[in-house]
């Protein structure tokens, strides 16, 4: 948990999904700016398509970007752009272990990053070239670091560091600019807070401010053209997970929900809130709307969205006393699993609980059968000692 934690904390700092940057001059660019930022038709074709992107509308985001690559034949923003599709597609899928698409996303981002080392560090295109390094990196790391490629995730982590000192310098009123250095300020002051192994680490890194990361990061929500979305997301997962604080947590993901209410992704994590501070009434009638969504096929709402909502439908029903409920939402959760890979962290949970309710209510003998099925799964988190333990002694006895 230490290593990994260490290793996010050099990737998340960087993974700032939306911020464009463009040279002037070569790949095919001839105009007066000096980013993409600067140039006003790449930067609404920009917006316009990352608005599309947290839509979950990812055809009109692809038109959007294809049209920003056209425009910039040979520089790092085509393969970002496309990149951050991809990443989108895998995003809501991570904790079922779908890797489909990671080659397609690492390709993205490697070619990314060769092009940008083709920019000249000494020239006028000096700021693109950080950038797109940067950002390439950090979408590379994280991708790695869920993986578990901690060695790779880790390399990529610390090649990104120096240079997003240098973005933020760039224009320190910026929100969009500012994002990454905030990131970097929050997760440099609590990781060796909460991790006191990682503090000897940390004196070769540049001292954090939790503070001052959080006062950046509510700056980019609030006022950044580009980044404001992923600055929301991460003050989520600051208070929901790091710190945890239901109104903050509740606060942010309505924000990511009231722009982005066709997004899957927000849709669930907003049950989740609620789930995780027992308001399973609540949760319960949030889940309803998101399988509604699942059922009716709308854009944004796979796979990996309808296991989480269904686990988090079936601990909903459990807790509010209705058992057909919740053995209806965890048995949907293990049959939609038939002929793939069974063993991610919703479809293990899934079936342990289904066994405990099973347990609660005198039978046993099912309940063993299940308790042992999870025995032959994956372990995911305390799943194994936590089967082992009921089928000792009958759970809720």
């Amino acid at each position: 948990m230490m290593r990994k934690s260490l290793v996010l904390l050099l990737l998340w700092m960087v993974s700032a999904p939306a911020v464009l940057s463009q040279p002037s001059g070569s790949y095919g660019w001839h105009g007066p700016y000096g980013s993409v930022l600067d140039d006003p038709e790449t930067a609404g074709l920009g917006a316009d398509g990352l608005r599309a992107l947290y839509d979950g509308r990812f055809n009109d985001a692809e038109r959007q970007f294809d049209r920003i690559a056209a425009r910039h034949p040979g520089h790092p923003i085509g393969p970002f752009m496309k990149g951050l599709i991809v990443w989108w597609r895998i995003l809501p899928d991570l904790a079922e272990g779908d890797d489909r698409h990671d080659a397609e996303f690492i390709d993205a981002m490697s070619e990314t990053i060769r092009r940008a080392d083709r920019l000249d560090r000494r020239g006028p295109y000096a700021f693109d070239r950080a950038f797109f390094r940067v950002a390439a990196l950090g979408f590379r790391g994280r991708l790695l670091s869920n993986r578990l490629s901690w060695f790779r995730a880790a390399r990529d982590g610390k090649e990104a560091l120096g240079p997003v000192f240098e973005i933020s310098a760039r224009d320190t009123l910026n929100p969009d600019f500012r994002f990454g250095r905030a990131v970097y300020d929050y997760f440099a002051a609590v990781v060796p807070e909460e991790y006191p192994m990682v503090r000897p680490v940390m004196l070769f890194f540049p001292d954090g401010n939790e503070q001052a990361g959080i006062q950046g990061l509510e700056l980019a929500a609030e006022h950044a053209t580009f980044v404001g979305t992923e600055a929301a997301y991460f003050l989520f997962q600051i208070h929901f997970q790091y710190r945890p604080d239901y109104f903050e947590a509740r606060r942010w993901v309505e924000v990511l929900r009231n722009r982005h209410p066709t997004n899957g992704f927000f849709h669930v994590l907003e049950a989740r809130v609620h789930a995780r501070w027992g308001r399973w009434e609540v949760a319960a009638q949030i889940l309803d709307s998101v399988l509604a969504s699942v059922d009716a096929r709308e854009p944004g709402y796979t796979e990996g969205i309808e296991h989480q909502a269904l686990y988090y439908m079936g601990r909903a029903r459990g807790s509010l006393g209705d058992e057909v409920g919740a053995l209806e939402a965890f048995d949907r959760l293990h049959r939609s699993t038939a002929g793939q890979d069974p063993e991610s962290w919703f479809r293990v949970w899934g079936r342990l609980r289904a066994a405990m309710v099973h347990d609660r209510a005198g039978r046993r003998d099912r309940a063993v059968r299940m308790y042992r099925e999870v025995l032959g799964m994956e372990e995911r988190g305390d799943s194994h000692e936590r089967a082992r333990e009921y089928l000792k002694t009958p759970f809720g006895s």
